[in-house]
């Protein structure tokens, strides 16, 4: 499958979600199972002997990908959501988006404690969201070796926000 061109399945949508805006629209991977199939099977392939214990990903997209990839691993999905989302005793980061702020929140039972989890979404953009992700999970107690994504955009400098996690990426976008 090393021809497979991955970037055919991304839809590019011009000015959304505002004026100026490129867009790259995972859901076509999605409504491909070629593609799907790919990006599970490529993730499964990177990290099969890698020491990770569990994958950790971002709502909601993060988990269409994740939860393929942890059966396959046959490791555990921990789900980070929007606040509000998850009932009982949780862990949670607040976090500043371009004009607004946000909070994400893990369940605290759910973060395994000395362990190595991977964190994983669809699409790394500025790396906000992945930030206070991965700050949650260290704060409770896991190590978080490497960040996943299907679909990179360097150009908005996620590298330097997650830095010093390394970031791995199938595909990335150079510029809008």
């Amino acid at each position: 499958m090393s021809s497979f061109n991955l970037d055919n399945y991304i839809r590019k949508v011009p000015d959304f979600p505002k004026k100026g805006i490129l867009f790259y629209d995972i859901t076509s991977i999605l409504a491909s199972p070629e593609a799907f199939l790919y990006c599970v099977d490529r993730m499964a392939e990177i990290y099969k002997d890698r020491d990770i214990n569990a994958v950790a990903a971002i709502e909601a997209r993060g988990f269409l990908f994740a939860a393929p990839f942890a059966i396959r691993l046959g490791i555990p999905l921990i789900p980070i959501r929007k606040k509000g989302k998850l009932p009982g005793v949780t862990l949670s980061k607040k976090y500043d988006l371009e004009y607004a702020q946000a909070e994400i929140e893990v369940h605290s039972a759910d973060v395994p404690r000395g362990k190595r989890v991977l964190l994983t979404d669809d699409l790394i953009a500025t790396g906000g969201t992945l930030n206070a992700a991965r700050s949650l999970l260290v704060e409770g107690g896991a190590e978080v070796p490497e960040i996943f994504g299907v679909v990179g955009l360097p150009f908005l400098n996620y590298k330097k926000v997650l830095d010093p996690t390394p970031v791995t990426t199938l595909l990335d976008y150079q510029s809008e």
